[in-house]
């Protein structure tokens, strides 16, 4: 386990609400000013809303994020950020259209787990919209739970939701 220094910290962004992709610039802006350095950054993909209907469709995006920060730290930056960019959670727990969203996907090898925050986030082998940009940024990372690639996650996702490119450079 690393105690001090800097972590690569895998994100995930999704917006469905609003001008999707200025969303998905504005958060990366505040990520960028305010977690770390952006290593890396996916196409940018739109799929269908995953776990309830919405008519809006969602631009999703991941990116890799070197931070000094840690992981509480940056969950409360994250819902910060969202915050600031006009979301409003209803509290009900479920899924909901949203102008931001911000997930922590992956943090190197390391398994997390607290109050309202979980890592690797649970739902990444069942997330087709997170796998396809996910594989862009880092195709061989190893699920630490899993042991599988993303690649390999990737192929045996049972999602068949639409997932396509909707923009090639962020």
């Amino acid at each position: 386990m690393k105690l001090s220094g800097n972590s690569i910290v895998i994100v995930g962004l999704g917006s469905n609400l609003g001008d999707r992709h200025i969303a998905l610039t504005r958060a990366t802006d505040y990520i960028r000013r305010e977690a770390g350095d952006i290593k890396a950054a996916s196409s940018v993909w739109e799929t269908e809303p995953w776990g309830f209907d919405a008519p809006e469709k969602f631009l999703n995006m991941v990116i890799a994020v070197e931070t000094s920060m840690q992981p509480k730290q940056l969950i409360q930056l994250f819902r910060s950020i969202e915050g600031r960019m006009g979301r409003r959670r209803s509290g009900n727990g479920g899924y909901e259209s949203r102008i931001i969203d911000l997930d922590i996907l992956l943090w190197e090898d390391r398994v997390i787990t607290l109050p309202g925050l979980e890592i690797p986030h649970p739902k990444i082998p069942d997330r087709r919209f997170v796998l396809e940009p996910l594989r862009e940024v880092a195709p061989d990372a190893v699920h630490p739970v899993t042991g599988l690639t993303v690649t390999e996650m990737l192929q045996t996702c049972e999602d068949r939701s639409e997932v396509r490119l909707a923009a090639e450079q962020f």
